[in-house]
């Protein structure tokens, strides 16, 4: 009877010792999320910001751990971050704009991998036809904007200008297809176009300096090298008198006069629930095709507007200066 009662209590402690295991779930019951930001500007950072405020509010701030990480500008140390996120066996990554999702795609097949602040996933992946689903652990959300609108919208606000300078950074493959678009659309238009592409911030200033000169008005598309350093364009642009039109709201309001624009902070928190419905079982991160902007606002930089004496029409938003 005594081996009896030490055998059923022996039992009894392992069973407790399971169902506690068993409650504590996934990671005690805490997912781990990494996110891979390729560098600090306003619009990634909303995205980055609505992301994780929408899984806090699914899961609770004891729920969710975020391991965010910042590559600087760098698309090889998206790869050494992307290869740190996938040695600690994370739930989920978010790679927040192009190079990052391309260091994430390039760094695991299995980890589910949600892009942010992406403009064409098949462009940046590199996959013919793509017909708006991945269809492997990727998917996310997409910051195109209506191009062709874009450029109606420089035909809008500079009726008598003849050339437009495009001017991106040569290393971001979606810059390329914007610039190559909004060219297309804006020849169409009758405008005369120039690429000025530059590899990196090292040369932004130089061809700056050379668009500047050349161009009745410049596009910026939605870029991470210029929208890190608008300052420079600033400082280029304002005494050239050459007004810039942005792809982004963050790059207008650091050096441009109008833009056709999403709320980056929106498009994260639809990734958010995207990540949540992923990390909850409800759906395969396979099956998900990408998601679009709901919408896009005119918007225009008063303070740059009135020093150029350009007057926008009654339907622009002013962008507020935080």
């Amino acid at each position: 009877m005594r081996k009896l009662k030490k055998l059923l209590a022996v039992a009894s402690v392992a069973a407790m010792t399971l169902s506690l295991c068993a409650c504590g779930g996934k990671k005690d019951d805490t997912y781990t999320v990494g996110i891979c930001q390729l560098v600090q500007h306003e619009a990634l950072d909303a995205a980055t910001k609505g992301f994780k405020d929408a899984l806090v509010e699914e899961f609770g701030e004891d729920g969710i751990k975020f391991d965010e990480q910042n590559a600087q500008g760098d698309a090889n140390t998206c790869a050494t971050i992307i290869n740190g996120f996938v040695s600690s066996d994370v739930d989920l990554i978010l790679a927040n704009a192009t190079p990052a999702l391309q260091a994430a795609a390039a760094g695991t097949d299995t980890i589910p991998i949600l892009g942010t602040s992406v403009t064409e996933y098949g462009v940046a992946l590199e996959i013919q036809d793509f017909n708006g689903t991945v269809g492997r652990n990727i998917s996310g959300t997409s910051d195109l904007a209506p191009l062709e609108s874009q450029a109606d919208m420089i035909k809008e606000l500079f009726p008598d200008a003849k050339t437009v300078g495009l001017l991106y950074c040569s290393a971001e493959a979606n810059s390329q297809y914007q610039v190559d678009t909004v060219k297309a659309a804006l020849e169409k238009l009758g405008y005369t176009c120039e690429y000025y592409s530059f590899s990196d911030s090292n040369d932004l200033s130089t061809v700056t300096t050379s668009a500047a000169n050349a161009s009745d008005v410049i596009y910026v598309p939605t870029d991470n090298t210029v929208a890190a350093n608008t300052e420079i364009i600033k400082n280029i642009c304002m005494p050239a008198k050459t007004p810039v039109v942005a792809g982004e709201e963050g790059i207008c309001k650091g050096c441009g006069v109008a833009t056709l624009s999403i709320s980056y902070y929106d498009l994260g928190v639809a990734t958010g629930k995207m990540a949540a419905k992923i990390l909850k079982g409800e759906s395969k991160v396979e099956e998900m095709p990408i998601e679009y902007a709901p919408q896009f606002t005119k918007k225009y930089n008063k303070d740059i507007c009135d020093e150029l004496g350009i007057t926008v029409p009654d339907d622009y938003e002013v962008i507020a200066n935080e």
